[in-house]
């Protein structure tokens, strides 16, 4: 089945552990954090402080999505709070080996991110030293942005130059029922879900239509 990573920038602000408490009843196994620093995007989100309030609450997988300058200087706090897989972006830093040394000495998975402009071949050199690879389907930086379906290519380009190494494929922005099937059918194996899921009439039907997009 399909991975479902609800995505609390989607959330209602005022009731995030409520929320939490939600999609995980409703059977998400990841939960999503996006994290921006008004730099590397024009946006603001939440800090570590939520990563670390929800922790004793959750048993979900939590997925750190760092959309920062600097993610070096970032590591230790979410690292310290709980994140079981913490991804940067290839266009963050030159350092990304210092990145993944840090991340692997701490025992937390290691991800990669690519915008929409970032050829896929950017990530090439590093498939031997991470675990996740998320490839945005969006501009990273806003909630509710229209998928752009000219990355699908970028997912089955990226699908074969994994070939049998252990990496999954997580997919933000713009998922729903029909544009997650369409990840899904060339490569996906994670989906980031936010409006469509906190908005949804039932949370729990929705989050396990995604989940058997796998089957279809």
């Amino acid at each position: 089945m399909v991975i479902v990573a609800p995505s609390l920038l989607a959330a209602d602000s005022g009731y995030l552990a409520e929320q939490v408490a939600l999609v995980e009843k409703a059977g998400a196994e990841w939960l999503h954090f996006d994290i921006m620093d008004g730099h590397f995007v024009p946006n603001l989100s939440f800090g570590s402080h939520i990563v670390q309030q929800m922790r004793p609450r959750s048993k979900m997988f939590f997925d750190v999505h760092l959309m920062v300058e600097n993610p070096f200087d970032f590591l230790p706090m979410f690292a310290d709070y709980g994140a079981d897989l913490i991804t940067v972006h290839v266009e963050a830093t030159p350092d990304l080996d210092e990145v993944f040394t840090y991340l692997h000495n701490h025992k937390i998975k290691i991800g990669l991110s690519l915008k929409p402009s970032t050829s896929a071949t950017e990530i090439e050199p590093y498939l031997d030293m991470i675990d996740n690879i998320l490839i945005m389907t969006v501009n990273p930086g806003f909630g509710g942005q229209k998928f752009m379906s000219d990355q699908l290519n970028k997912i089955a380009q990226i699908k074969q130059m994994i070939g049998f190494r252990d990496i999954t494929i997580e997919v933000d922005g713009g998922i729903n029922l029909q544009t997650g099937a369409e990840c899904v059918k060339v490569g996906a194996d994670v989906l980031v879900a936010g409006s469509a899921i906190f908005k949804a009439e039932s949370p729990e039907q929705y989050i396990k239509q995604l989940q058997c997009l796998g089957e279809k």
